[in-house]
């Protein structure tokens, strides 16, 4: 086996594994936006994830990419997505608390101190 052939091994188990990984963040995402129980939350998850899944995917795609123009061009989509999703994000986020949205505290809610002294009072 040459060295050209062992590069192009090592190349194919680096995109491999960066487009699993991305893979697992992605699901990750999509499990967390389905599951957790407020549109903050939601969101968090949507766009901390999705933005690295889609990134290490870009990156899996760039060691499979043949010449300089397709790396280029996968840069270059990778770069604007790096800067556009967390402002997507936020900006969404932003509109719904302008709006008004409250987030859904009741599963987060700590006791008053009041409520724990009276507790402590009570035992």
């Amino acid at each position: 086996m040459t060295l050209a052939e062992i590069g192009h091994h090592l190349l194919f188990a680096l995109s491999v594994a960066s487009m699993s990984v991305g893979l697992v963040f992605v699901l990750a995402g999509a499990i967390g936006v389905i599951r957790l129980p407020d549109f903050y939350t939601r969101m968090h998850a949507a766009g901390v994830t999705d933005t690295l899944g889609a990134e290490l995917i870009i990156m899996g795609l760039i060691f499979q990419a043949g010449d300089w123009q397709t790396v280029a061009k996968l840069a270059l989509v990778a770069l604007l997505l790096f800067l556009t999703s967390p402002t997507a994000t936020h900006a969404v986020a932003n509109a719904a608390h302008r709006a008004g949205h409250k987030p859904d505290l009741a599963h987060f809610k700590p006791k008053h101190p009041r409520e724990l002294g009276q507790q402590e009072g009570q035992a």
